[in-house]
């Protein structure tokens, strides 16, 4: 003969050693552990959301930053300067456009070179290379821009978004790196023509201009706040601006965790 044990005898089985049915023991268990499994989830999630929420803007204010400075760069007449030692009240500076001389009687007089072809290569070469400086610089704060997580436009696509994001990282520290080589190009040729021997030491020597410095900033800026982006968006993926999604679910699968069941199918 054959018994069968009824189900409510079976989910009321005594574990040994202990006076507890089996089933409720269980559920204590779930209950113990479910609230810990979701506080690791939730502190993740949010370490990971902060991360990409503070360093994108962080990354794209270093790159506008930038990025004006590299305007300002290509338009200053100070790349180089010229000190006269025989007249000490005059002095001459020169930029990718044109030559000043600063007079304290007369004030700012400026010329602009009268022909592109006849300047020296460093002058010519540094013009392409700004002004594509900028326009990379241009397109990655246009990029970059649509893929942030702050912006709420595609937040439901966001493999589109962390594609906007590199796009705009490669773009930025591209255009830091082209503004770098021009701006060192011309301290190099400044350097090998102050230590120039065949040069007679009566002629007066140029020397580095403020503008050359702006430069090698608004390069670093660029290439730092493109390796930011970058970084941000090869992390873990963030929720959804809004935030009422990953909230819901946590709290569902919280929810079923406590009572013993398994998650819903979506």
């Amino acid at each position: 003969m054959h018994f069968r044990v009824p189900k409510e005898l079976m989910a009321k089985a005594y574990i040994p050693g202990s006076m507890e049915p089996r089933s409720s023991r269980y559920r204590q268990q779930q209950k113990t552990a479910a609230p810990i499994e979701v506080a690791k989830v939730l502190s993740f999630v949010t370490m990971a959301f902060i991360f990409r929420i503070a360093m994108q803007p962080v990354g794209l204010l270093l790159s506008l930053l930038g990025w004006v400075l590299s305007i300002i760069t290509t338009y200053l007449p100070h790349w180089k300067n010229l000190n006269l030692e025989l007249n000490e009240m005059e002095n001459w500076t020169m930029g990718l456009w044109q030559t000043c001389v600063i007079q304290e009687e007369v004030g700012w007089q400026c010329k602009d070179f009268d022909s592109f072809l006849a300047l020296p290569a460093e002058l010519r070469i540094s013009r392409v290379l700004m002004f594509l400086s900028n326009g990379l610089g241009f397109l990655g704060l246009l990029v970059s821009g649509f893929g942030l997580d702050c912006l709420r436009i595609g937040e439901r696509q966001q493999d589109l978004k962390k594609r906007l994001l590199i796009l705009g990282g490669v773009l930025f520290w591209t255009s830091g790196i082209t503004a770098l080589v021009p701006v060192s190009w011309v301290a190099h040729i400044t350097v090998q023509e102050f230590w120039d021997k065949t040069i007679p030491e009566i002629v007066p020597r140029w020397e580095f201009g403020e503008a050359l410095f702006i430069g090698w900033f608004a390069g670093f800026s660029l290439v730092l706040g493109g390796f930011l982006l970058n970084c941000v968006a090869c992390s873990a993926q963030a929720p959804p601006a809004s935030g009422h999604y990953t909230a819901a679910e946590v709290q569902t699968q919280c929810l079923h965790l406590e009572n013993g069941t398994a998650d819903p199918e979506v």
